[in-house]
């Protein structure tokens, strides 16, 4: 699917931003006094990148997203979007929850639509949001409503929704969480296929690590600020390898086990070393790692499968 040839509105949007977050804080008021929730948090976003957040529950993800939308402010530092800071609600920005959020009177043609920004031309805006429906695969399901049709289908109309404004950074807060495993994929996969289409800046927010590590191109690993270290970003890991990437590469379950181990989950793994020198890592086969009821809940329950798997599932969910 591809939006190649289809005119967009000028809405002042569109490009992928940068994004910089220089010191920022955020602390909250509660009965039994103030909590940290974000603390000295320095990272730099490039414009049509995408970055993963995860952390514990609690850490301040979906916090530092609202951030940087500004649907919420920070106590302390600088959120730049493009270079400049907004005011207000940041209109560069858009949001995608981990529920659709769509308004069950409307058809999902009319739910895309309310994203379009406010003097869209009626011609211009119809375009958009047809081109969107074609992206998301829902051209077909356009006039019914969000009763009738599945999580997946919802979840699919909210990201063309969040799309239809153009935005310079796309904000996603578990967008997949309330999915079942298999319609999971399927959605990660869209996701890379509208990146590709409409290469905005993505900040996203999981508790999935291979979700991570399979959809970005740095994770970032946020912790609860503490007296003993009192920053929130823990670790930065680039993500090796072009997208899509292969599942069941033996480099990402490697950082997999760095990324639960730095969640506080023992994996039982085992780094393979060859005496090879000249041996790939990546070719080895990961070291399968118990899966305890904790484990699962901050890994996710997607399965790593190859492509051939893969390509059978697909088949067997578009039927």
């Amino acid at each position: 699917m591809s939006l190649t040839g289809l005119s967009r509105p000028t809405t002042g949007a569109g490009a992928a931003l940068p994004v910089s977050l220089q010191g920022v804080g955020r602390t909250f008021a509660t009965p039994t006094g103030a909590r940290t929730v974000l603390a000295d948090v320095e990272l730099d976003l490039r414009a049509g990148e995408i970055v993963a957040l995860i952390g514990p529950s609690g850490c301040g993800k979906s916090t530092l997203l609202r951030q940087v939308s500004r649907l919420d402010n920070p106590d302390r530092g600088a959120i730049l979007v493009g270079g400049t800071s907004a005011g207000g609600v940041d209109p560069r920005c858009a949001v995608a929850f981990q529920e659709p959020r769509l308004l069950p009177w409307r058809t999902l043609r009319q739910n895309v639509a309310l994203g379009l920004p406010a003097g869209t031309a009626k011609a211009a805006g119809a375009a958009r949001v047809d081109a969107l429906l074609h992206l998301v695969g829902l051209e077909a399901s356009a006039g019914l409503r969000p009763r009738q049709v599945s999580g997946g289908m919802a979840q699919r109309a909210a990201l063309a929704r969040a799309l239809a404004r153009d935005p310079g950074v796309l904000l996603l807060d578990e967008p997949f969480g309330a999915l079942d495993a298999l319609t999971r994929l399927k959605m990660q996969d869209l996701l890379l296929e509208v990146h590709a289409a409409e290469p905005t800046t993505v900040l996203l927010v999981t508790h999935d690590v291979e979700e991570a590590l399979y959809l970005a191109d740095r994770v970032v690993l946020l912790g609860t600020p503490t007296a003993h270290d009192p920053r929130s970003v823990r670790r930065v890991i680039e993500v090796p390898g072009d997208r899509p990437r292969d599942r069941a590469s033996g480099s990402l379950a490697e950082l997999r086990a760095e990324l639960l181990e730095g969640l506080g989950v023992d994996t039982h793994h085992t780094r393979r070393t060859s005496t090879d020198p000249h041996a790939r890592t990546d070719q080895h086969e990961p070291t399968a790692a118990p899966a305890g009821p904790h484990d699962t809940a901050l890994a996710g329950s997607a399965p790593r499968l190859p492509h051939a798997t893969r390509s059978t599932l697909d088949s067997e969910i578009s039927r």
